[in-house]
């Protein structure tokens, strides 16, 4: 057992937790020593990994549709933001848009979500039915009255890809990896102590949380915080389908169900109702949502998936807030030393080029200079002002 101390650790070596080391190591007026302590170096089971792995400019709150508009250009240039020794990073970014669906009863939702996502600058056009049949001949339009198609700037990507290349990014710079698990947070008077899993002690004034559903709301237990994130668990089903259909985007049914292409077949999934989501660790899939909800509403949807071919399926975990369903990120007030970056809910891949600067700069400067990213701020769930998304898949 031994004892070190560092400037900053970051708990969590995933996507969010990369992001932020790289982004502080990148900073010419930031040169401290960095830690990042992170469970499982294969990184197999994290959300990062078993993520749908997609971008999207479609929400109803101005923060989350600037932290994709940053997002986008972030990923449209990770080559020349990550590169390593001349090794450009490579993430498949494929800008297919999302396609909202709405009916009757949700139109004047749509049509009020997509007046802010254009005041705001994102590339969305609003369809009504004619249209929308049109640019998609293969899509049953029976009880829809209109949609929302991202132009440009929403799409897919290979999520695992974009966490290596922050993490060997940030490596290059000098941020440091341990393989161990956060046993244990506990003030030490100026800074905190961490006790890892192999008995080691590891000590700095600054420690930024981005365990997610691995043990993240413990951290926060541990620092003196109870928040409200759970560990809720998602599954993805792929398949395939005989028939061509052309410009297939990332379709969200009115009901919340969602399919995309993926190579020559395609992914979907479904958030399970409040009842059927409890509290997990395990990765089991849910078989019977598939065939019971999930394949039934594509089928009726998109005709040409009555036919279909199911493959492989897997699950993963989400760091859900059952606040609000928005990440708590930032510096949490009366604990000094102590930042967040938690609960996403599910965005976090496409959420982690922002959050990272970010916290990278509230670190350096105490301010943000880039976004002002203090709506997610903790301050909100203190005040019980919730910060509402209606568009949340």
């Amino acid at each position: 057992m031994g004892s070190s101390t560092a400037d900053v650790i970051i708990i969590g070596g995933a996507v969010m937790g990369s992001s932020t080391a790289c982004q502080l190591a990148q900073r010419p007026d930031f040169s401290g020593r960095i830690v990042v302590i992170e469970a499982d170096p294969t990184y197999e089971i994290c959300a990062s990994a078993r993520s749908a792995a997609s971008i999207r400019q479609q929400y109803s709150s101005a923060i989350n549709i600037e932290i994709s508009l940053f997002g986008i250009d972030y990923l449209r240039n990770i080559g020349e933001r990550l590169e390593v020794n001349g090794d450009k990073p490579v993430i498949d970014l494929h800008e297919g848009g999302y396609l909202f669906l709405a009916t009757s009863e949700t139109e004047s939702i749509l049509r009020e979500n997509h007046a802010l996502q254009d005041k705001l600058g994102a590339d969305i056009a609003f369809l009504e039915k004619a249209a929308l049949q049109a640019k998609f001949p293969w899509l049953n339009t029976e009880d829809l009255t209109a949609g929302c198609h991202g132009l440009s700037g929403e799409g897919w990507f290979d999520g695992y890809g974009l966490m290596q290349a922050f993490r060997r990014k940030a490596r290059s710079l000098g941020v440091e990896y341990i393989s161990a698990r956060a046993e244990t947070l506990k003030k030490n008077g100026s800074g905190w102590d961490v006790v890892l899993s192999n008995g080691d002690t590891l000590s700095a004034p600054i420690v930024v949380n981005t365990a997610g559903a691995s043990g993240g709301a413990e951290i926060c237990r541990q620092a003196g915080l109870d928040v409200p994130v759970h560990s809720r668990k998602r599954c993805v089903f792929t398949f395939d389908c005989k028939d061509t259909l052309p410009l297939f985007p990332l379709l969200i049914d009115p009901n919340g169900t969602y399919a995309r292409p993926e190579g020559a077949g395609f992914i979907c999934g479904l958030a399970p109702s409040d009842e059927n989501d409890p509290d997990t660790d395990d990765f089991d899939v849910d078989y019977a949502l598939f065939e019971e909800e999930i394949w039934p509403t594509l089928a009726n949807r998109v005709p040409a998936f009555e036919a279909i071919r199911p493959g492989r399926a897997w699950a993963g975990h989400y760091d859900m807030n059952l606040f609000d369903h928005n990440a708590f990120v930032g510096a949490v007030p009366g604990i000094e030393g102590f930042y967040l970056a938690l609960g996403f809910s599910g965005h976090g891949l496409q959420q982690s080029p922002a959050v990272g600067r970010g916290l990278s700069e509230l670190i350096a400067t105490g301010s943000y200079q880039t976004l002002d990213l203090s709506p997610l701020g903790i301050e909100r769930y203190f005040s019980g002002t919730k910060l509402i998304e209606r568009n949340v898949v």
